[in-house]
């Protein structure tokens, strides 16, 4: 029996997010069904974020247990005849005992899509935000402000109720090519629907719609007079950093 580090991507749109739930297909399900066919035996798989329905994810982390004898490269082609199409394990190594991907996480990074075009395109919006007349100057000038440690509660909500809501931001940055454009965020840990709120509200203020000094003069309110929350499926895991592990 050895306890399994899996890196795992998916197409967020057809799930209702990652965390397994009663009547609707969830990454957790699959993937557990996926397992149980290689003798797992487990109760449930922790994950190092609980994507919401219709997020995406490049670099998920997983960890179960699994008496597997093959090697990793064999686990990785043994599981994925196993997956439906839109999951695929991309990489596996053999953790530590008391590996948790969640807890041990040094830090999270989320990656969301803008395209600046009105123009449809069925080949990239299940992956994007179209959006149009945006600024990237004021996106940069209120990407770069939440940078920090701070308190986001007004972005989103405590995975646990009464934990903290106190989150430390090491990059937030957008990346211009073209049409498109990346917005990168990394930080300790992620409330519920924080990334996808503070995406929208950048967007607003780089419609014109508000001032941006006034999102910078006070970030702690979270403009509630602007209410409203990015689109899921612009939203990616990009990745998840462990001690010993560069990136």
């Amino acid at each position: 029996m050895a306890h399994y580090q899996v890196t795992l991507s998916y197409d967020g749109t057809a799930f209702a997010g990652y965390q397994r739930q009663a009547n609707s297909r969830t990454v957790q399900a699959e993937v557990e069904a996926a397992l149980k066919r290689l003798g797992w035996q487990g109760s449930s798989i922790p994950a190092a974020g609980r994507t919401d329905s219709g997020v995406h994810a490049a670099g998920q982390v997983i960890a179960f247990d699994l008496d597997w004898r093959h090697g990793t490269q064999s686990l990785l082609l043994a599981l994925n005849s196993y997956l439906p199409e839109d999951i695929a394990a991309r990489d596996a190594s053999i953790a530590r005992d008391d590996f948790h991907p969640r807890y041990d996480a040094l830090w999270r990074e989320y990656h969301y899509r803008l395209v600046l075009d009105a123009r449809r395109d069925p080949l990239q919006d299940r992956y994007c935000w179209r959006v149009t007349e945006v600024d990237p100057a004021v996106l940069a000038i209120c990407a770069n402000a939440v940078i920090g440690e701070r308190d986001f509660a007004a972005y989103g909500t405590p995975p646990r109720p009464g934990s903290s809501t106190i989150r430390s931001l090491m990059r937030s940055e957008w990346i211009q090519e073209g049409q498109r454009l990346d917005y990168y965020i990394r930080a300790n840990a992620f409330l519920y629907h924080m990334v996808r709120r503070l995406v929208f509200l950048q967007v607003e203020a780089a419609r014109g719609k508000f001032e941006p000094s006034a999102w910078l003069a006070d970030i702690s309110t979270g403009m509630k007079d602007h209410p409203g929350i990015a689109p899921a499926r612009g939203l990616s895991l990009e990745k998840v950093m462990y001690v010993g592990e560069t990136g």
